[in-house]
């Protein structure tokens, strides 16, 4: 880990294992390359609402880090917290499995995205469920089946019609895709819960603009609303969240709405380390050169979400999307390599090949080289670029199979929960589930252990 010269890595998401790709096997002799990141798995971010719909396993939008990369000889993988970076010294510090490791660097690459942003809103951190990681997409689907759980036990009529109400705050992409997985699901499901009426069953998308996916055509975003509302979501647009309560959503105004579960998809910080490098920036994003490179910081680059990326092609900021954090990966890893060889280093140029979103079970909306495509269609596509992206032709036809499979039968209604033989004493003295009918929050010391585990 001595080695004086280390290309490092910091961070194992899109943008971070597609730049490792590109350089582990181009590398000349004498440099290695370390990758860093707190989880072993690379998280399609995108797929985490189908996970919380229940249409993929969670297994499904996670892939193990060591596959994609496969170290040898010339690259390693550590999985740890990066405590500390040191620029003047060159020296990274983190955390591992083996306790502190300290990893010399000639060339670091800063790709460690962002974090969710649950203050934005007063009462979001305490009443909110955020849609970041796998283990808060696991969190909402625990919740969504207790919600339904309790109603059946449940006689106050007013308590049943607030427990059956999901509000999701933000009509983005995050927001539409887990609005309309939810709904589905919902529908999906009931069968299995006989005292609930699938009718008093509610969601609601509260989207402070005048449209939903603004980051698309207004046509598909038109197009997206009306397969919503065809499944009953009610949207609700031009309207701003002030509060959020254990039992439901202030608007500005006054108006109020209530409702069991609330959960947000708007709001991302910094990661700790962008604050602690004090590099300039904005919104917490690292501002770098149209090559990556951070200004009067020789061998250091950022790209992916932390990293603010002028695009040559449209003079844009690079939006922070796994479409783009792939290809700048791969252009990161050209530079370095040109940076190595004392060439020049090419500016990031790009065009997008089209955006597209999946709003429920078998629909999507899309836009590919132009071309508008909703429904089913989109929604093929959309599974079929995340599938493409999935490392080793085994785990593709696995994922392929068991995908299809779930296109034709009903969600899963298993309520994961990964509790070790030696907690259940400790367990009888929490809350009991049956009993519980406040915040999220009031679950998550039952739902703490429960994780998803591929290391």
């Amino acid at each position: 880990m001595h080695n004086s010269k280390n290309i490092v890595i910091v961070g194992g998401g899109f943008a971070g294992t597609a730049a490792a790709k590109q350089l582990e096997s181009r590398l000349p002799d004498g440099y290695r390359l370390v990758v860093v990141s707190e989880e072993s798995y690379t998280t399609f971010n995108p797929m985490l609402p189908e996970a919380v719909g229940a249409s993929i396993f969670p297994e499904h939008v996670v892939a193990p880090i060591r596959e994609i990369l496969r170290p040898h000889g010339s690259s390693r993988f550590v999985m740890g917290r990066v405590s500390r970076i040191d620029l003047a010294s060159s020296q990274l510090h983190c955390s591992s499995l083996a306790g502190e490791t300290s990893i010399p660097f000639v060339h670091l690459i800063l790709a460690y995205g962002n974090r969710a942003r649950i203050d934005l809103v007063p009462g979001m951190a305490e009443h909110a469920l955020p849609l970041k990681t796998v283990g808060d997409a696991l969190h909402i689907r625990n919740t969504v089946l207790r919600r339904l759980a309790r109603i059946e036990l449940e006689t106050d009529p007013l308590l049943r019609r607030r427990l059956a109400h999901f509000a999701v705050i933000g009509g983005g992409f995050s927001g539409v895709e887990v609005a309309g997985e939810l709904v589905d699901c919902l529908a999906s499901i009931a069968r299995y819960y006989p005292m609930v009426t699938p009718g008093d069953l509610k969601v609601t998308v509260i989207q402070d603009g005048e449209r939903l996916l603004p980051e698309l055509p207004a046509s598909l975003g038109r197009a997206a609303q009306r397969s919503l509302e065809k499944r009953r979501v009610e949207i609700r647009l031009g309207v701003r969240a002030v509060a959020i309560q254990e039992d439901g959503v202030c608007f500005k105004g006054g108006e109020f709405i209530e409702a069991g579960t609330v959960i947000s998809t708007i709001g991302t910080r910094a990661n700790p380390l962008t604050e602690a490098l004090g590099l300039p920036g904005e919104r917490g994003r690292i501002a770098v050169g149209a090559d990556f490179q951070v200004a009067n910081r020789p061998g250091l680059w950022a790209i992916g979400d932390c990293a603010l990326i002028p695009n040559a092609h449209d003079q844009q900021f690079a939006p922070p999307t796994a479409q783009f954090a792939v290809r700048e990966g791969r252009q990161l890893a050209d530079n370095i390599l040109l940076t190595l060889a004392g060439k020049s280093t090419r500016p990031f140029n790009y065009q997008a090949r089209g955006m597209m979103a999946a709003i429920g079970h078998m629909k999507g909306v899309a836009e590919v080289f132009g071309l508008p495509l909703s429904g089913l269609p989109a929604w093929l596509l959309w599974r079929a670029y995340y599938l493409s992206q999935m490392p080793t032709l085994g785990r593709k036809i696995r994922i392929f199979v068991e995908w299809t499979w779930g296109m034709f039968f009903p969600a899963d209604i298993t309520h994961l929960r990964y509790t070790r033989s030696a907690h259940l004493e400790a367990a009888t003295g929490e809350t009991d589930l049956a009993t519980n009918t406040g915040s999220p929050a009031a679950a998550d010391a039952t739902d703490s252990r429960t994780r998803l585990l591929t290391r």
